[in-house]
């Protein structure tokens, strides 16, 4: 990996992964004295960005957006440098004004300013060339590209490569490059998610001779959970860290017990590590990635959760994991589905070897067109009618490299047309095959691509606007970490800040798991609703009501949890107050108990007024009838019963 930004990232991560003792590899005890300082002055600054000790007990009073603002901006001065971020939303991502996006993690590819010109630009195609477009209608959202499975091996992919079309060869340059990824130490292919990346590396990895797989994940994880069940299958040893309650930080004893071989010519396994909690926020010491590779341990990282620009992190130019998965969508806050990318180190590919499994999860990039018909001739057609695809990847009953996206599946005509383009492209019949060639060569001229340019006869694709990734660059790693920095804590400091009223213990409405107010957390927060009596509120219908607030917040459960005998059950439960808390304390060795969260993440665009207006509908779970109301006003609207 390269590391362009060494004295960047210096500054933005000094502390976090400077001592490599197993003694200090929690994030609690790895700080320095200056790095206490540091949380020590955050700490106060966040607390004088509401105002001190404040406590507010009714949604009706609280301090406006503007006031609130001006607070947080005397408390966090550094917060107007990164008005760019804001320029950029307003021009780019308009759709933002009435939306609060809070639900995914990723990296967009696109703009939203980009999807309307292509939108119109796919209509003019469709009205100026020949071939008849039934695909798209006005106001249909074009994909800007589409997806097409395989079944194909890993190593033969990545050892052999294969035939690569323009169009992917410029999105894998562009986000190796966004990634910091050098071409020459690592190879990447598509796949269609991250649960079909996990579950193609677990049927590849050779877990009869490696045969340990190391999770470190502090919540329920699909992609994870396949990726075990493969790996079962075939003899692993499965092992999962533990995360300290409540605080969810690394039981940091307890991982080096299963990270360290007393043997050093012991073959391990698959170490699975992300460089932070995709849902509490936690962040992990770099160190696990070294110490894992000392001992034997071929390493995944993943990094979904990582915001953007992180891979240009001191760390990471130190240590090189054997294989990285990450995920882009293709517009955020508007359409969350994209691909994954898997990046395999070259020296380390030859661990697949063995593997003569094919397995659906790789995938081709296509472009879009107006009547899903494209042919690209530096592209080979791929069928496979034999290979049963997973319930993952959900792919088309005939693979076609140019079918239509799964919301637009390609019809019998289409299909037979593209298989016979195929048939005349294979066969001898020179003339036939020109002319309908020729009928293609006549519409590329006429096609608009999916970005909005005019195709060129030589390079259609040399033109592609990656604006998501531009903004991303442009803004640089210190500026996005600053300004996540900012709003999370400042977030997560006014939703203490809520007390049920009358309560006699403060009863707070919101609890928090993972780390709270400090400097070195991620951008992403769990939390819970709590009502006046103490019981929960089902995160589900909080996710809901959320949505009909137009707030976008995500749902998932917390595993993995290991309770101290320092905690004091009556305190405990004093803060949980719930059932599946209480189970968790009667039988502590029972660790495998999920414990349903809301959450929510901060990208990029983030900003004050998306924090603001999530608090805001957090605090008017404050009135007790406010679930009630909700119910009656919808009932009332619709003339028929809500389901709540």
């Amino acid at each position: 990996m390269h590391s362009p930004c060494i004295r960047e990232a210096t500054t933005c991560f000094h502390g976090f992964c400077t001592n490599p003792s197993f003694d200090r590899l929690d994030s609690q005890s790895s700080t320095t004295r200056s790095t206490a300082t540091t949380q020590h002055d955050f700490a106060n600054s966040t607390n004088s960005s509401l105002s001190p000790n404040s406590r507010f007990t009714n949604h009706e009073s609280l301090p406006s957006v503007a006031e609130l603002f001006s607070n947080f901006t005397k408390a966090y001065p550094q917060y107007l440098k990164t008005y760019q971020a804001d320029q950029i939303r307003v021009q780019e991502y308009y759709h933002l004004s009435n939306h609060v996006c809070l639900d995914y993690n990723g990296h967009g590819l696109f703009s939203y300013d980009q999807q309307p010109s292509h939108r119109s630009s796919s209509l003019i195609a469709s009205t100026s060339t020949s071939a008849p477009s039934t695909q798209y209608s006005v106001g249909s959202d074009v994909p800007f590209f589409q997806i097409s499975n395989k079944s194909a091996n890993l190593y033969s992919k990545i050892h052999y490569g294969g035939q690569e079309s323009e169009f992917e060869s410029i999105i894998r340059k562009r986000i190796t490059r966004f990634m910091n990824i050098s071409e020459d130490e690592y190879s990447m292919v598509f796949t269609a998610s991250q649960s079909s990346a996990f579950k193609l590396l677990a049927e590849s990895y050779p877990f009869w001779s490696n045969r340990e797989l190391l999770t470190v994940y502090d919540f329920q994880n699909e992609a994870v959970e396949i990726m075990i069940d493969c790996s079962k299958q075939k003899g692993a040893k499965v092992m999962s860290a533990k995360f300290s309650w409540p605080k969810m930080s690394i039981h940091s004893k307890n991982l080096k017990k299963m990270v360290v071989s007393k043997s050093k010519n012991r073959k391990r396994g698959l170490f699975v590590f992300p460089l932070q909690s995709k849902m509490t926020g936690a962040r992990y010491s770099y160190q696990w990635l070294s110490i894992a590779q000392e001992n034997g341990w071929h390493v995944l990282l993943d990094a979904t959760a990582s915001g953007a620009k992180d891979m240009e992190t001191l760390g990471l130019s130190f240590f090189r994991p054997d294989f990285l998965f990450c995920s882009f969508y293709k517009i955020f806050g508007d359409d969350p589905s994209g691909f994954g990318c898997l990046f395999v180190k070259k020296s380390s590919a030859s661990v697949f070897k063995s593997s003569k499994t094919k397995s659906i999860g790789i995938v081709s990039l296509l472009p879009a067109t107006t009547n899903g018909q494209y042919f690209d001739k530096s592209s080979s057609f791929d069928i496979d009618t034999e290979q049963q695809p997973s319930p993952d990847d959900q792919p088309p009953k005939v693979e076609l490299a140019f079918a239509s996206s799964p919301s637009s599946p390609v019809s019998v005509q289409q299909n037979e047309e593209i298989i016979e383009l195929q048939a005349l492209q294979k066969g001898n019949e020179k003339q036939e095959q020109e002319s309908d060639f020729q009928i293609i060569e006549q519409e590329q001229p006429q096609v608009i691509n999916q970005f909005g340019d005019r195709d060129a006869t030589s390079s259609r694709y040399s033109d592609i606007e990656f604006r998501g990734l531009n903004h991303a660059d442009s803004l640089g790693l210190i500026l996005i970490r600053n300004r996540s920095r900012y709003l999370i804590n400042w977030l997560i400091n006014a939703l203490m800040s809520l007390q049920h009223p009358h309560s006699d213990f403060g009863l707070p409405l919101v609890s928090i798991y993972g780390p709270k107010v400090r400097f070195d957390r991620g951008p992403s927060l769990a939390f819970n609703i709590f009502d006046w009596r103490g019981e929960k509120v089902d995160p589900a219908l909080v996710q809901k009501l959320a949505d009909r607030n137009n707030i976008s917040l995500g749902f998932g459960f917390l595993k993995n949890i290991w309770l101290s005998d320092r905690h004091e059950e009556g305190n405990t439960l004093l803060h949980t107050r719930t059932p599946e808390h209480r189970k968790l304390l009667k039988n502590k060795e029972k660790l495998n108990v999920s414990i349903s969260v809301v959450t929510a993440s901060l990208g990029i665009l983030t900003n004050f007024d998306d924090t603001y207006k999530l608090w805001a509908f957090a605090s008017k779970f404050l009135d007790a009838d406010f679930v009630e109301k909700e119910r009656w006003r919808y009932t009332a609207l619709n003339q028929r019963t809500i389901e709540l």
